[in-house]
């Protein structure tokens, strides 16, 4: 009864949200804040309890699985504590806002969507949720409907849809080759197929997978959406949707491609090395706040992906890089949450996020200030906070593996250019983070500057600022009795052992990984970030961007590749009415011979024309509208073929 509660309580809330909110704000408030606070409450009854199980027969025939226990628990709670804490920091940001009703009930949706991922049993429940996370969620990017918004959200659903149409193709060869899609079943069967069709099925699933988490080259979403979407559900974009693609890479990984996990590894290390470095350097160089922020997701997500990685390589002795892998996904939800509702403050106050007009913002503002370097620090991998501590053990499981690999006399280079390029990553993080807080909290405020009246931040707001702020330090000085704990409990679902022997956190061999990426830090801060980054005039700081518009992927590559695609798809319908045309409309016109006007068949003057100008409607004449009826269209076709098999 819980699991099915966490995953259709939301849902079935979600209908009643919206008349309710449209009715009254406060009541739409209270509702949404009493149903995330009852899923979290029921994910905390999931950690009293040993493994279990539930399931819905005869949805799609094989019904829908669900199971707790281990990261499923783990990632359920997180998820439900990441709702709580933006359901209470909602109400201020969306004052008097527009279309809430709509917004809340995509909010509820997706929290079940997401409930039904995290506590999938197979990979068909699993995939279900994730697209029905993939719909609800592209609300949040196009709430605004702006021109921007617009935009940012066609690119979300494009990668979405070639993502999860993708990884139904990688699903389906599985699930014909092992007769199964249980997490339960799926090791001992898949250990059996051949290698290329392994390697086929697991890249065809993670380009699914992948392009949810934001992993290089289907990261191109992530800085568009999270900079456009509402400062909340940029913190539920970053923070735990993209571990639902975490979580299908994690579930590929050691339930499907275990026994493949030498060569599994080192293919998923290079798109997670690339997608940590790419990152970071575009956060560096980003003139916005949530940009920048969004940028360091990916980046965060790189270095996920790289824990990932090195489990598969140490094969059963990789407990180590799994709890990394599970430590960071937690910290980095804290971290976002954090970060992303101090972002929402900062644009409730100045209306913008561009980092010339929030400049100085902050300077008189202890609360937001100590709150904001919390997540700072945490990110950046101080040490004496939380993400110093699951940064430290992937960066130890590299070294494992490199020592491993020189005592057999192996190649160790291609895995000290990852090791090195590692530490980079961290040093650019620590620049990023660093400059942000120069430019929000110590800069001069410019005249132009706009000021609120009354208090800046309300206090539910404050008490999650407070709350996530506060967590980071706790749990990065009570590692061994908190995180490890956390992470012994969790890496049973990566089919790895606990660590055999205990992490001293503050000793030098692992202090100076930080004290490396720290002085890499320092110098990339005062270098780039002060200096060449930043122009002086009349006593006045500019930051300016001189990242090259055309190195963006999305509008120089990816859409001119779809518009071809689109025109040669054109071409071809073109061909097949005409023909259709001949042989229909051709005896026709041989009957009606001597009529006083020739049978014509009619033109469609929007022919393969897309509109992209907003209706103030999510419905329309536009090329996400035709994405989303091809998306509907092939989910019936699924379900249809399913439940006939």
């Amino acid at each position: 009864m819980i699991l099915s509660l966490m995953v259709f309580l939301p849902i079935v809330a979600a209908l009643a949200a919206y008349p309710i909110t449209r009715k009254s704000e406060k009541a739409g408030n209270v509702l949404i804040i009493g149903v995330t606070l009852a899923v979290f409450a029921m994910a905390l009854s999931l950690l009293a309890g040993s493994l279990s199980g539930a399931q819905i027969p005869g949805f799609c025939g094989s019904g829908l699985n669900f199971s707790c226990g281990s990261m499923q628990t783990v990632m359920a709670l997180i998820a439900a504590f990441m709702w709580l804490m933006t359901a209470l920091a909602s109400p201020e940001y969306f004052d008097h806002a527009r279309c809430n009703a709509r917004y809340y009930m995509f909010y509820l949706w997706t929290l079940g969507a997401l409930m039904g991922v995290f506590l999938a049993a197979d990979l068909m429940t699993l995939f279900i949720f994730f697209e029905i996370m993939s719909f609800t969620s592209y609300v949040w990017v196009v709430q605004n409907e702006t021109p921007e918004a617009i935009k940012a959200s066609e690119t979300y659903l494009f990668v979405a849809v070639i993502g999860g149409l993708t990884m139904l193709m990688g699903i389906f060869l599985l699930y014909a080759s092992c007769g199964t899609l249980s997490f339960h079943e799926l090791p001992e069967l898949a250990a059996k197929m051949s290698d290329s069709r392994k390697l086929v099925i697991g890249i065809c699933i993670l380009v699914g997978f992948g392009a949810k988490a934001g992993m290089f080259p289907l990261h191109i979403w992530l800085p568009k959406a999270h900079p456009v979407a509402p400062a909340p559900a940029s913190a539920l974009l970053s923070g735990i949707l993209t571990k639902s693609g975490i979580f299908g890479v994690v579930v590929l990984s050691f339930h499907v491609l275990d026994s493949f996990g030498h060569t599994w590894g080192n293919l998923l290390l290079v798109p997670a090395v690339i997608t940590m470095v790419l990152g970071a350097v575009l956060a560096v160089f980003s003139t916005d706040l949530k940009r920048t922020l969004a940028c360091s997701s990916m980046s965060q997500i790189g270095f996920i992906l790289t824990g990932i990685a090195m489990a598969c390589l140490l094969g059963e002795h990789g407990g180590i890089a799994a709890y990394g892998t599970m430590l960071h996904m937690l910290n980095h939800s804290l971290i976002k949450l954090t970060l992303f509702v101090a972002a929402g403050v900062v644009y409730f106050n100045v209306h913008s996020l561009n980092l010339n007009d929030v400049r100085g913002f902050g300077r008189d503002k202890p609360l937001l200030m100590v709150t904001f370097l919390m997540g700072a620090c945490s990110i950046a991998g101080i040490p004496g906070f939380s993400g110093y501590i699951s940064k430290t053990l992937i960066h130890e499981s590299i070294v494992e593996y490199i020592h491993e690999l020189a005592h057999h006399g192996a190649n160790v280079l291609p895995y000290q250019v990852a090791e090195w390029l590692f530490l980079f990553s961290g040093g650019l993080t620590f620049a990023y983070m660093a400059r942000l807080f120069y430019i929000i909290f110590i800069a001069k405020k410019p005249h132009h500057q706009h000021q609120k009246e009354g208090r800046y931040m309300g206090s539910l707001t404050a008490l999650v600022l407070i709350v996530g702020g506060a967590l980071m330090p706790i749990l990065g000085l009570t590692a061994h009795s908190t995180m490890d704990k956390i992470a012994e409990f969790a890496v049973h679902f990566f089919h790895r052992h606990a660590m055999d022997h205990a992490v001293h956190y503050f000793a030098w061999i692992n202090l100076k990984g930080a004290v490396i990426s720290i002085t890499v830090g320092i110098a990339v801060f005062a270098l780039v970030g002060m200096m060449w980054l930043t122009k002086r005039k009349d006593g006045e700081e500019e930051y300016i961007n001189v990242w090259p518009q055309k190195l963006d992927l999305d509008d120089y590559a990816y859409r001119p590749a779809l518009k071809g695609l689109a025109f040669i798809g054109a071409v071809a319908a073109r061909c097949v009415e005409t023909l259709a045309a001949i042989l229909v409309m051709g005896p026709v016109n041989l009957i009606f011979t001597g009529a006083e006007k020739e049978v014509i068949p009619p033109e469609d003057e929007e022919f393969s024309k897309y509109d992209t100008t907003s209706e103030r409607s999510l419905v329309q004449r536009s090329f996400n509208y035709d994405l989303l009826c091809a998306m509907l269209g092939v989910a019936a076709l699924m379900i249809f073929v399913i439940i006939n098999l």
